[in-house]
């Protein structure tokens, strides 16, 4: 079986390397694409050599851009690449521009398309997360759901017969990579920021277009950020660091230490040695909460509704609402003492996706 894997943003490497583990196991043929949708070294270049995936077999090299034109660049790039491959199966991973591109691509060729995390919903159409979810879902011939809730979205769908319950591929690479922190057989990079490992901190993140394209918006939440109690390690992403420019916001205050973005093994190990995490970011969350932190979602909305149980997630819109003192406490809040079960799966969904496509091939 002839797999292309096709990925672009620093969430799709991490479910990138399960599966290439599981695809060369099996003994298939899988052919990787990098669009370079994330470019920067930090949010790429690192997660290949950190999580030991292979490096692409094909970069694009498309870059930034407004979400139109990279899914264009991405598009009208892919097409001589799967017309030249001819896969049994064309993978795509996730939300992201390059995840409907190589889709749109796909589907024009009459190659088979199976899409990894299917059925997610946050059900806000503002976000273009959301967009490509969807869209991609409708389009792709075998829908790889990750929980009980994604079929049910899916199956609400009219796509019942097209999906197959598999888990989630981020539990493989999470507890694997816990595992080995704890262990001490991997190197984790020290914090960045000046931030002390051995005291109390909170981990941050902030990305999303609706949290940092509004000057306004940006700079209510770096306050909120800069007014907690204990230091604040902003891990901060490119998209961050040029809106904050833009808007003339000074990031670094307060509570707040800015650092740059950690390879996946310095991540697991920050949220490990975290007292709680605040962030937009949809994988964040779910580490957070495989990893048994608190986490406080900058957002009205999560596509991971099963980590609200038990108070593991908030979702908190605008923190000035709650006032300094609840904005605090709820951050701050202690771990609960709800069992987390498994909703996301045992760590073998890397396996059972690989199964699937053999079946259906």
């Amino acid at each position: 079986m002839k797999v292309v894997s096709i990925v672009g943003a620093r969430p799709q490497l991490v479910k990138l390397a399960p599966m290439s583990a599981a695809f060369t196991t099996a003994g298939h043929d899988h052919v990787i694409v990098h669009t370079g949708q994330h470019y920067d070294a930090d949010l790429s270049d690192v997660f290949f050599s950190g999580l030991d995936i292979p490096d692409p077999d094909i970069n694009l090299g498309i870059g930034s851009g407004s979400h139109g034109a990279q899914t264009g660049a991405c598009l009208s790039a892919l097409d001589p690449v799967l017309q030249a491959q001819r896969p049994d199966w064309v993978l795509v991973y996730g939300d992201t521009n390059s995840t409907l591109a190589g889709t749109l691509s796909a589907v024009k060729m009459h190659l088979p398309v199976a899409h990894l995390e299917a059925g997610l919903r946050s059900f806000n159409r503002r976000m273009p997360e959301e967009h490509n979810r969807v869209l991609t879902d409708h389009a792709a011939d075998l829908l790889l759901a990750p929980t009980e809730e994604a079929v049910r979205h899916l199956a609400a769908e009219g796509l019942q017969e097209r999906t197959a319950l598999v888990g989630d591929v981020m539990v493989d690479v999470c507890l694997r990579m816990r595992d080995a922190i704890r262990e001490r057989r991997v190197a984790v990079p020290p914090l960045p920021g000046g931030i002390d490992a051995e005291e109390p901190y909170v981990l941050a993140t902030l990305h999303r277009a609706e949290n940092t394209d509004d000057p306004r918006r940006l700079e209510a939440l770096a306050q909120a950020l800069a007014d907690l109690p204990l230091p604040v390690l902003l891990l901060a992403h490119p998209r961050l660091l040029s809106r904050a420019d833009e808007h003339g916001l000074k990031l670094e205050r307060g509570a707040v230490h800015v650092g740059r973005p950690l390879p996946y093994a310095g991540m697991v190990a920050a949220v490990l040695g975290s007292t709680a995490v605040v962030t937009d970011s949809g994988g964040l969350q779910k580490e957070a909460y495989l990893l048994g932190r608190p986490c406080t979602t900058l957002r009205t909305e999560t596509e991971w509704p099963e980590t609200l149980t038990g108070g593991w997630n908030v979702l908190i819109d605008n923190p000035s609402i709650l006032g300094a003192t609840r904005w605090a406490r709820t951050v701050s809040r202690p771990a609960p003492t709800t069992h987390r079960g498994q909703p996301y799966g045992d760590g073998t969904a890397a396996r059972r996706a690989v199964e699937v496509l053999e079946q259906r091939v």
